[in-house]
């Protein structure tokens, strides 16, 4: 009893706090003008989306775990809500895994991650090397178990995380690319808009690319409904139920999502950005939406439904905006 009663005095203090924080969080601004936004930063054009390998992705075959292979136990994953662990394969590369419960088959974040990240990647959006695996081998100084798998994602020296960018200041703020962003991850219900998801990478040999990625990362609070507390992500049932567009308002679309950031995409995406972020999304062929949640270890008949409800989605962002018969 006593305990209840502190719990509960203390989400009282908690509540204002957090409207105090909502009140002091920054304005959505770019850092640059806009003219000059380094965009392949943060995006660049996929050319011909349908030679993307969506199974794999840009990453390709030859870096994902083998596996079949042992793992050495590294460290314990000690941040977020999953399971993990650190991990050094057999040939010394290292892998940072993001672990599903067995309990949780529909809720599982690993396979949306993967499936979303494919996605992203697929239309122009950088990402880093991470694969699926349904389960792994490990070894410790207890002993070596099969344990449950998910989302390994590489450390790939190519590429060296510095630190993490703002959702509400940066360079792409308004740019095509960045709304875009906003409105695949709406459309996805993406409810973990976190500047702590977003990463920036040094890249060390960039050849003809950018030197420096922005990237959204841990993607899979998601395909499920949206929300700030415990949002329910990996539940096909909620996901189909879920409208995408509200509406449009003062020439900005209005969206049905419940996730934190309001700011990000309340009275601030226009119709043609959705139809921009549709067009890119509507150029993947069905095979390759097979391929990104087959990716995730997603069940067919499963994926087959979500991506059914996606291709509605991306129906509907094309023609928001769009004057209906005889308004022309």
């Amino acid at each position: 009893m006593r305990l209840r009663t502190r719990l509960t005095a203390a989400s009282v203090v908690l509540a204002p706090v957090a409207v105090s924080l909502a009140a002091c969080r920054p304005s959505v601004r770019p850092t640059v003008d806009p003219s000059v936004a380094p965009v392949m930063e943060l995006w660049e054009s996929p050319g011909d989306v349908a030679k993307s390998d969506l199974f794999y992705g840009p990453w390709g075959e030859s870096l994902a775990p083998n596996p079949h292979a042992v793992f050495t136990f590294r460290a314990t994953k000690e941040t977020g809500s999953n399971p993990g662990m650190t991990v050094a394969d057999e040939e010394g590369h290292v892998w940072h895994v993001k672990q599903w419960r067995p309990v949780e088959k529909q809720g599982a974040e690993a396979p949306v991650e993967i499936a979303l990240s494919r996605i992203l990647s697929a239309v122009g959006y950088h990402q880093p090397p991470i694969y699926y695996l349904p389960e792994f081998t490990v070894r410790d100084r207890f002993g070596t178990y099969l344990v449950p798998g998910g989302r390994f994602r590489l450390s790939e020296k190519s590429i060296k995380e510095t630190g993490h960018w703002s959702w509400q200041q940066n360079p792409f703020v308004g740019t095509e690319p960045y709304q875009g962003l906003l409105v695949i991850l709406l459309m996805f219900d993406s409810s973990d808009l976190k500047n702590v998801n977003n990463a920036l990478y040094e890249v060390k040999q960039p050849g003809d690319g950018p030197a420096r990625w922005y990237v959204v990362r841990d993607l899979g609070t998601a395909l499920g409904v949206t929300g700030r507390v415990r949002p329910k992500r990996n539940n096909v049932d909620l996901f189909v139920r879920q409208s995408f567009i509200a509406g449009v308002k003062d020439g900005f679309v209005e969206f049905n999502f419940h996730g934190w950031q309001k700011e990000l995409y309340t009275q601030r995406i226009t119709p043609a950005q959705v139809r921009w972020a549709s067009a890119l999304l509507a150029q993947l062929s069905d095979r390759q939406w097979s391929d990104a949640f087959r990716a995730g270890g997603f069940e067919s008949n499963v994926a087959d439904r979500f991506i059914a409800r996606i291709h509605e989605k991306i129906e509907e962002g094309l023609k928001v905006g769009e004057p209906g018969p005889g308004q022309q």
